[in-house]
């Protein structure tokens, strides 16, 4: 049976004739990316996992925001429930130790066409949804052509150029791809979750809901108390536990998220014992918050543990759909208003980096002028790009005194025509310009108001508008915002997504990841570029220069970040060392028995 996503426009005949016959193509039990999988076909389990890790115990954590209504992670409507990954397997899983390497999970056996124009995927014989249905090809077509045509729009562009998808037997499914220049594609399709067709035959896959929603992974959803609590369950007769890569993983027996609508009540909430853990941390929080007698008498550990990924970029966001963003002298002096060094002074208690680049902390940034790799992929464009990008050094935060840089953001603004009066700055136009900030978090408004007082010294009016979760998420949608702080994370291995982060076919798509608004055909090659890339130099030198059009441009301003990741926990969780390089991966610790009897007889008071 052969099902399309969409009908094919270019005959697939001249292609086919030049692919391998998949009889001739050896069943792989992994795909890298470059190079060769770390691990051979008959590994135990990964390096940081512990094969005889105790299984027991729970472990409770906040949930980001203040409510949810749906348990259906993969649409736009609706907020949907934390932890909701845990219950779907998906095709491969990712090996948090190796940059880019997938290895099989659902799928037993892989192989890939040499020119990568299909892929196809064998599916695990004894693959079971939690309702014991075996995992079918049609359940991995139904998933792709569902996530595609109804799921969000990250779906979309993470499974660009896919051409078609078939069943060969029941146990094998076939994509066809039309890019064979994207190495990618073949890794990213393995990330896809698979959803049970049965389940879903006579249900709205669009609509929010409630539910237990039916899945494959090592955990169920247990209980659910809406907008409050939702509770997972360790699968005992897991099909997947034993594994290479589950052995010594999932040890937890239940996954608790609690909802808290204010982070200093969740801090309160972690005091008492009714958090077992806390992700990440403000530098004051982490500075100062740590001193109760739990953590003084050595019942909570903190951990910083390294971070191997980019650090990606997290800014102010500027919204190109307002038309005084447009100016871009008014995202120069912005960018020239904001004060990182007094923030990491007197907030942040000098704990952050200033970030730079949207791939900082990798060999991904790009730095000082281009070199000759770079500029082969910039010379075509060199007629739309500023000049600045071939014979200047990145702009970079000026050590200039903060008046300096006032002064010199006020001159950019007057040679573009913007206009200083009585205490006021106007627009070309000759409208007053104002400027609001949108938040959900009242945390951010201390961080805020300083880079609001110095647009205040220009003549800019600058507001803060604080909102619940649910309507930011609304807003964020359909893009009704000026500045938001918003993120771009980065992967050691950035691909596909980079589309939906910056193209121009999803600057006006609802809920796409383009917050800033992007519609540049400049960007959009060096994307297809990056995508293309068939070895890491020609990545990297593909990132650096979409880095360096990206900064050149002002579109944001870049804040801070940390190259580790902050832990704090009741000192019941164990883990194996090394930690993985590239990932954290919290599903590889366990609890151990005798040190949470101890916790649960002190919170008892015992």
């Amino acid at each position: 049976m052969k099902r399309l996503l969409l009908p094919i426009l270019v005959s697939m005949a001249s292609g086919a004739s030049m692919a391998a016959d998949p009889e001739e193509v050896a069943t792989q039990h992994a795909l890298a990316l470059y190079g060769e999988p770390a691990l051979e076909a008959d590994f135990e389990h990964f390096p940081h996992a512990n094969p005889d890790a105790p299984v027991g115990g729970t472990l409770s954590r906040a949930a980001n925001g203040s409510s949810f209504d749906s348990t259906n992670p993969y649409i736009i409507q609706g907020t949907h429930a934390a932890g909701l990954s845990h219950t779907y397997d998906t095709l491969l899983t990712q090996s948090p130790d190796e940059a880019f390497t997938m290895y099989g999970l659902l799928a037993s056996g892989i192989r890939l066409d040499p020119d990568r124009q299909w892929v196809e995927f064998d599916l695990h014989p004894e693959a079971r949804f939690h309702d014991g249905t075996p995992v079918t090809a049609e359940d991995v077509i139904f998933s792709f052509n569902t996530l595609v045509e109804h799921g969000r729009p990250f779906y979309a562009a993470y499974y660009a150029n896919v051409e078609a998808v078939r069943a060969v037997d029941d146990d094998t499914v076939h994509f066809d791809l039309a890019d064979s220049e994207s190495r990618e594609l073949p890794l990213i399709l393995g990330q896809m979750p698979v959803l049970p067709s049965h389940y879903w035959q006579d249900r709205d896959f669009t609509s929010p809901t409630r539910d237990a929603l039916l899945g494959s992974g090592p955990y169920r959803i247990a209980t659910i108390d809406p907008g409050r609590r939702i509770v997972y369950e360790r699968v005992d007769d897991y099909w997947g536990a034993d594994l290479g890569v589950n052995r010594g993983r999932h040890n937890i027996e239940r996954l608790v998220y609690d909802y808290y609508r204010d982070s200093s009540v969740a801090m309160e909430a972690f005091k008492a014992g009714n958090l077992d853990l806390r992700i990440g941390a403000t530098a004051s929080n982490w500075a100062t918050g740590y001193d109760f007698p739990a953590a003084n008498q050595g019942f909570i550990q903190r951990l910083e543990i390294p971070d191997g990924q980019p650090a990606g970029m997290q800014a102010y966001v500027m919204n190109l759909r307002r038309d005084k963003f447009q100016h871009l002298a008014l995202r120069k002096a912005l960018n020239l208003a904001f004060n990182f060094e007094w923030l990491n002074k007197n907030l942040f208690y000098g704990a952050y980096e200033r970030t730079h680049s949207y791939f900082a902390n990798s060999q991904m940034a790009a730095e000082g002028l281009p070199d000759e790799g770079e500029l082969a992929l910039l010379e075509p464009h060199r007629d739309t790009l500023p000049e600045a990008v071939f014979d200047t050094p990145l702009p970079m935060a000026t050590p200039q005194a903060p008046r300096a840089r006032l002064r010199k953001a006020h001159a950019i603004l007057g040679e573009a025509g913007f206009t200083y009066q009585d205490g006021v700055m106007r627009k070309p136009d000759g409208e007053p310009l104002n400027i609001e900030v949108l938040l959900h978090d009242t945390r951010f408004e201390r961080v805020v108001q300083p880079l609001l007082q110095n647009l205040q010294r220009l003549g800019i009016e600058g507001n803060i508008r604080v909102v619940d979760v649910n309507q930011y998420l609304n807003r964020l949608r359909n893009f009704d915002f000026d500045i938001v702080v918003g993120s771009f994370p980065q992967s050691a291995s950035p691909g596909n997504e980079q589309r939906e982060y910056w193209g121009s076919e999803y600057a006006d798509a609802p809920q796409s990841r383009n917050l800033i608004g992007l519609q540049d055909p400049v960007i959009d090659d060096l994307v297809d570029r990056l995508i293309a890339a068939d070895s890491r130099d020609d990545l990297d030198t593909a990132a650096q220069a979409l880095d360096r059009v990206l900064r050149w441009g002002f579109y944001v301003i870049p804040q801070w970040h940390l190259p580790a990741t902050r832990l704090a926990f009741w000192d019941k969780l164990a883990w194996q060392e090394p930690f993985p390089e590239y990932r954290l991966d919290l599903d590889a610790w366990w609890i151990d028995p005798q040190r949470a009897q101890e916790i649960e007889a002190r919170q008892s008071g015992g």
